[in-house]
């Protein structure tokens, strides 16, 4: 544990030649979260139990480097090697210490609330899906139902359910490596969306989930709407690429990417999705490999994919590539509308109306998707391994939506190995992965991922990307 003689809260900032610069701090907390037992104290600081103090320090460096624009996790923590974060503990709770954290999260040494707000997050979400998820022994996460209720579970920890609202919560996809152009059109589909009253959720980071936030903070302001909500999911592997921004005023951090996706959909009344990479065809393959399950068709679920008009070439690309693997039914699901940030509004105003009248008529939650189904091949954690990736069912002989989970899982690995750390020290020790399958499908992942790297949208602008995987393509 860190001193518990630190009494100035800002007490030095650290700036040698060729390092970046950096501050010490005792920080109170920020939101209900201020006892903890001493059990998890202990638990949390001793890094010989299941690397839970790697996973805090490694998830709050990501959170303390917000605005400083890195998508690659081995990189972060190589840039702050000395950074450390503790517990200090008092007789009226908790409050944290932390050296060596990224200056840019401090204004006139002291730390930006928003960011200390999302510091307690890490927090209360690491011991939670800890103690409570994963070793309590409370939690089914082999079954369905087990695992959609773990993800409720976690949900309403983080005060993200509401009951008694309409539903309104817009889920919003999309890249952090986006263009200028696009991230401003954004901000205009999020202006639209405020205007007409609508909530924001996003991955929380930079980019596309940024600035539909930042338009929609405009949009309340201007109808006089308090306590808009704008809600950052997340997960451990992922935040180091994507930094929660501060507009977030509700975050979570899902202990995997299988349930950050759950809860998106299960929370979300629609979803748009704006120009990405690698990682938003993951989140596009998840959300129609769960639209295409037969027990799924007559739920209504608005899927809008837009961007301005240089970005059209992109979604055409998408759409083909849906159309090769997953065919004309997957494409009836969605709807492209490009350069119409209002029209975008209305359609999903209309949509999320639907989604009213059917939860109304079904007796279902507006908070929570408890009807619409999801299997275990969307929910089970998938761990990139070269043997994992290599082995994937890449071939049109099963159903749509178990081709899709298979095709989620594929491009979650390459995600892995572009931005997460475990993944680049895998690429790093064991080579590239290797994606093998029927050529009818790989011939059209391998045609998508090169107009990726080909737009710069699998790493940030500036930076050469060099590919963590090879497509081997059988007749």
């Amino acid at each position: 544990m860190m001193d518990n003689s630190l009494s100035n809260p800002y007490v030095s900032t650290h700036h040698e030649p060729g390092k970046y610069e950096t501050h010490d701090g005792i920080i109170s907390p920020q939101g209900p979260l201020n006892i903890l037992s001493k059990m998890e104290i202990a638990k949390l600081l001793d890094a010989s139990q299941s690397g839970l103090y790697h996973l805090f320090r490694s998830c709050s460096l990501a959170v303390l480097n917000c605005g400083n624009y890195l998508d690659d996790g081995k990189e972060l923590l190589e840039r702050y090697p000395d950074f450390s974060i503790g517990l200090v503990q008092e007789e009226r709770g908790i409050k944290l210490a932390i050296k060596n954290a990224p200056a840019s999260a401090f204004v006139d040494g002291k730390m930006i609330k928003g960011i200390s707000e999302h510091l307690f997050t890490v927090l209360r979400d690491v011991i939670y899906a800890s103690g409570e998820l994963q070793s309590s022994g409370k939690f089914d996460l082999v079954t369905t139902k087990g695992l959609t209720d773990a993800v409720f579970q976690m949900l309403r920890n983080a005060g993200m359910l509401v009951p008694g609202l309409d539903p309104n919560l817009v889920v919003c996809w999309g890249g952090h490596s986006i263009s200028r152009g696009e991230y401003d059109y954004t901000k205009e589909v999020g202006y639209q969306l405020g205007l007409r009253g609508l909530d924001i959720c996003t991955g929380c980071g930079p980019g596309a989930m940024k600035g539909p936030m930042k338009g929609a903070t405009i949009g309340h302001a201007k109808q006089r709407i308090p306590g808009g909500r704008y809600i950052g999911i997340t997960e451990p592997g992922i935040i180091a690429a994507e930094a929660p921004n501060p507009i977030v005023n509700q975050l979570t951090i899902m202990p995997d990417i299988e349930k950050r996706l759950e809860a998106f959909v299960r929370t979300g009344h629609g979803i748009i999705v704006f120009p990405g990479g690698a990682g938003t065809a993951e989140e596009i393959l998840y959300i129609l490999g769960i639209l295409l399950h037969p027990e799924n068709s007559d739920i209504p679920f608005p899927l809008i994919f837009t961007g301005p008009k240089n970005s059209a070439d992109y979604f055409l690309r998408i759409h083909e590539f849906i159309g090769q693997t997953l065919g004309e039914k997957a494409q009836r699901l969605y709807r492209i509308i490009i350069d119409e940030p209002d029209t975008v509004a209305r359609e999903m105003v209309a949509g999320i109306r639907q989604v009213r009248e059917f939860r109304k008529h079904t007796d279902d939650a507006y908070y929570f998707n408890w009807q619409l189904r999801i299997n275990e091949d969307f929910q089970q954690p998938f761990m990139p391994t070269h043997e994992n990736m290599k082995n994937l069912a890449l071939h049109k002989t099963q159903p749509d939506h178990l081709l899709a989970a298979n095709l989620r899982r594929a491009f979650s690995g390459i995600v892995a190995g572009n931005v997460k750390e475990e993944g680049i020290r895998a690429i790093e020790e064991f080579g590239v992965f290797e994606l093998d399958g029927d050529i009818e499908i790989m011939q059209p992942v391998d045609e998508l991922l090169a107009s990726f790297a080909a737009q710069n949208r699998m790493k940030l602008p500036g930076k050469a990307y060099h590919p963590c995987y090879k497509i081997l393509k059988q007749v």
